[in-house]
């Protein structure tokens, strides 16, 4: 397998991390967000119990990501870690909190079920924003001299990335209600419903707004898409998946439909994304061929975190949706 070979194997891996990590930690930091707007204590224990089995090692890919980022694409990894270093303190500093308050509320008495409450949900907000914020500061431009971030620590809170945040909190609230409509209660179920029509409406706008903005902020990218007009065949999935979406809010029965459908305008969105900006890591600033690490870097990872590591963490995944995929829940 020669350098190019493997740089495209690594890029794959990392998008498909990417990919998988925004649909199964977004549902359960969706529900995150969403428990701070019930005040039920047993549907807050609904919630809770939906995502319990799976909301820890969701998180395992995203410290796939980050492994392949510092392994097979250092540069980005150095240049990022370096323009996001607060919005990175702020995404461990909202997981940190977020576990705590998870494990603690179960076991807590009243006086302080409140505080973990709030701890669970705010923890939830603050990464599912900085995360918004990080993407739409990538797309907006990252000033990089010499392979080195040449910007300020605050680049990340202009309005387009404030807005991405926004976008992305929305959107993993549609996802959360989405897993909620599928595997909550008559009550919860109800609720789920409605806060997922409202999450989609915010998705939408928030979407469409920024989707033309980065068209203006980034000329080269509508270049880029005028030169593969294949490409415009993601937005047109992505409408037609919304559609319906809608449509299936509609009926409030017990279905994996909204959930699968909005995974698929992830999907869509992802991959409209990517073809806009290919063969850039950082627009404008880094491409995939500059970031890669040496060909000896990228074979020494691909014998170990390529066919080791990725297939335990795809297993592992896969079994734990499978043993837990059928039925409501209501404690944990």
């Amino acid at each position: 397998m020669d350098h190019d070979t493997l740089i495209l194997f690594w890029v794959a891996v990392l998008g498909f991390a990417i990919l998988v990590y925004g649909l199964l930690d977004g549902f359960d930091l969706g529900v995150g967000m969403l428990f701070g707007l019930s005040q039920n204590g047993t549907d807050r224990d609904a919630m809770q119990a939906a995502i319990a089995p799976s909301w820890d090692g969701n998180e395992t890919w995203l410290i796939l990501i980050g492994t392949v980022l510092f392994g097979a694409f250092s540069e980005v990894y150095a240049v990022l870690l370096s323009a996001l270093y607060i919005p990175v303190l702020l995404l461990l500093i909202g997981l940190i909190f977020r576990g705590v308050a998870f494990e603690f509320r179960k076991q807590s008495g009243a006086a302080m079920r409140p505080v973990w409450d709030f701890g669970f949900w705010a923890g939830s907000g603050v990464v599912a924003f900085v995360q918004g914020a990080a993407i739409g500061t990538m797309i907006t431009g990252v000033p990089v001299v010499d392979r080195h971030y040449a910007g300020g620590s605050f680049i990340w809170l202009k309005p387009f990335p404030i807005l991405c945040g926004i976008g992305l909190m929305a959107g993993y609230a549609l996802l959360g209600a989405c897993w909620l409509i599928r595997r909550g209660q008559d009550s919860l179920r109800a609720r789920a419903f409605l806060w997922a029509r409202r999450a989609a409406t915010g998705m939408v706008i928030t979407l469409g707004v920024l989707a033309a903005l980065a068209l203006v902020l980034r000329p080269e990218a509508a270049a880029t898409l005028l030169e593969r007009p294949r490409a415009m065949v993601f937005p047109a999935l992505w409408a037609a998946v919304v559609i319906a979406l809608f449509a299936s809010l509609r009926s409030e029965r017990r279905s994996a439909f909204p959930f699968l459908l909005t995974a698929l305008s992830f999907v869509s969105a992802f991959g409209f994304l990517a073809a806009a900006f290919w063969p850039w890591m950082i627009p404008g600033a880094v491409t995939v061929a500059d970031a890669a690490s040496p060909e000896s870097s990228l074979r020494f990872m691909f014998w170990g975190a390529g066919l080791f590591a990725l297939p335990i963490i795809i297993i592992y995944t896969a079994v734990i949706y499978r043993v837990f995929r059928t039925g409501p829940v209501t404690t944990y």
